[in-house]
């Protein structure tokens, strides 16, 4: 059997994407709307308190498209936090102006493919790895969100590949990666056993155009060319509670 590449885990994460429904958004009176805003805002307000106690992290963006209208991301330490604060959503009044569109759970995940060997040190005593493993989402005016998984097709499969080829192919394909520093921030979650990919790759920039760029250029790597396979891509902008209720108003 083949070495099965190590992780390292940090936050876990719940991707939340939501449709509004207008029909019953414009049907509702003033008052009712109002309501439903104002506990909208509270809600989002208590996540200034989660980062501040570096127990997780939240934002909202639009979705440009007709697969949602906007998507709620949580980072928090257990799946239970998670859950809870799903259900906490789905008990204030805007909650039921929208419907689920998708969801997506996964966790932080770092592999050992890039490490490339080690100092035998603890990594998780490691600053730079924790910021990575427990990352606060910035205020970036774009994401792009997609699942994907590597593929098990008969020649091309990843996980009969010996551990040094895999290792040299995503050094490879990190290389790519690193080249749009400081243009494109990228988490990347593990969800093997959580959901119905691999990976959930989120991405953040302040020019959405490095996006395409830069999932273009991947696609000649061999690590995508031979080995990827993809779910649907999620794009959007920004939400900040002012944008928020612009969206809302009629």
């Amino acid at each position: 059997m083949n070495e099965a590449a190590l992780t390292l885990e940090g936050w876990y994460a719940l991707h939340d994407f939501r449709s509004l429904n207008w029909t019953a958004w414009t049907a509702a009176d003033d008052e009712e709307r109002a309501v439903a805003l104002e506990e909208l805002h509270a809600f989002i307000h208590e996540w200034d308190a989660v980062e501040a106690s570096n127990t997780g992290s939240s934002t909202v963006y639009a979705i440009v498209g007709q697969k949602a209208d906007f998507v709620l991301m949580h980072l928090r330490e257990s799946l239970e936090a998670l859950n809870q604060l799903e259900t906490a959503f789905n008990k204030i009044a805007f909650a039921q102006y929208t419907t689920k569109a998708y969801s997506y759970v996964s966790i932080v995940e770092l592999s050992n493919y890039a490490a490339g060997g080690g100092d035998g040190s603890d990594p998780m005593l490691n600053p730079h790895v924790i910021s990575r493993l427990k990352p606060i989402f910035p205020q970036a005016k774009y994401f792009c969100f997609y699942p994907m998984s590597k593929k098990r097709d008969l020649a091309d499969n990843w996980y009969m590949l010996e551990m040094d080829k895999r290792r040299e192919l995503m050094h490879s394909h990190g290389l790519i990666g690193r080249s749009y520093a400081g243009k494109v921030k990228q988490i990347i979650t593990g969800s093997v056993g959580f959901d119905d990919w691999e990976w959930g790759v989120t991405l953040f920039a302040e020019d959405a155009l490095q996006f395409k760029k830069l999932i273009y250029e991947m696609r000649f790597d061999e690590v995508t060319a031979r080995y990827g396979e993809f779910g649907s891509f999620y794009v959007g902008n920004l939400l900040t509670p002012v944008t928020f209720e612009e969206m809302l108003k009629l």
